[in-house]
């Protein structure tokens, strides 16, 4: 089934995967203030909604966002101060909305991710981008900073400050490849296989405890900043202990044990990492 929720377009392939699409292909899914809003009011509905285990971002058509329209930009450019910063936090919240979700978020990139457009993939824990994926923090090309919608905070901590600030002091395009090399990408996938690739990654990712999930996207955001090691296991032990009153770890440590007495380990809880990869060449 397929919900509009204005200019985006929500899924579910299946009860547990949620796709949404931003959905403005004539103009490469330019950004426009109705879809910020559409965005963090879907972020608000996951949060509540249990049986949503991942979310896919991605984009209608061959592009994943080309930033935010120009058109809504001259408009912007003339607002009173007070009403331009109720505008950025609405903007803000999409971002926020992305990042507090207990669900896991995967963008699925083809084409252009340029500008506010690539501040949502950074936005995402898991990035599945195209061969023909561009990406580009363009904002000093329109004579505005690089820190918008979180883009100054996020790329440094997937890429490292050297190659985001290359990145975002010459507003240069980064290609498919060199996105994987530098840690902006998680996976290279040929265009016709984008769709399938990321809903086997979502799948893999659902079929574990969504408890287990959530506290593991929570954890990984709190330690990602955190001092040292000691502050990093403090904020840990009250998350596993969570995690250890569900009934799904005694089913995992059962199923465990069955495969082990059968001699099969193919089928234990550990599975094999995600293996980021190229297209193959032919």
């Amino acid at each position: 089934m397929t919900e509009e929720h204005g200019p985006l377009l929500v899924t579910r392939p299946s009860p547990e995967i949620v796709v949404a699409a931003l959905h403005r292909p004539h103009r490469k899914n330019a950004l426009t203030e109705g879809m910020f809003r559409a965005l963090a009011d879907l972020c608000a509905e996951l949060r509540v909604d249990t049986s949503a285990c991942v979310l896919v971002l991605t984009g209608t058509g061959t592009d994943f966002c080309s930033g935010y329209d120009l058109d809504e930009a001259g408009r912007i450019a003339a607002l009173p101060p007070a009403e331009l910063l109720g505008l950025l936090e609405r903007q803000s919240a999409a971002v926020t909305g992305l990042r507090d979700i207990p669900q896991p978020v995967l963008a699925a990139v083809d084409g252009v991710a340029v500008g506010a457009g690539l501040s949502l993939a950074l936005a995402a824990d898991l990035r599945v981008v195209t061969a023909r994926a561009r990406l580009r923090a363009s904002f000093v090309n329109m004579g505005l900073s690089g820190g918008d919608m979180g883009a100054s905070w996020l790329l440094p901590r997937l890429t490292g400050l050297g190659f985001a600030s290359e990145m975002m002091l010459t507003g240069r395009f980064v290609a498919a490849d060199e996105a994987l090399d530098q840690g902006l990408a998680n996976t290279v996938t040929d265009p016709d296989d984008l769709h399938s690739t990321v809903l086997d990654l979502a799948r893999r990712i659902a079929a574990h405890s969504p408890v287990a999930v959530a506290l593991t996207k929570r954890v990984l955001q709190a330690n990602a900043d955190a001092p040292s090691l000691a502050v990093a296991l403090e904020r840990e032990a009250p998350l596993q202990t969570v995690a250890a009153r569900s009934p799904r770890i005694r089913q995992a440590v059962a199923d465990f044990r069955s495969s082990r007495a059968a001699g099969n380990t193919e089928n234990a809880p550990d599975a094999a990492p995600l293996t980021p990869t190229t297209p193959t060449e032919n």
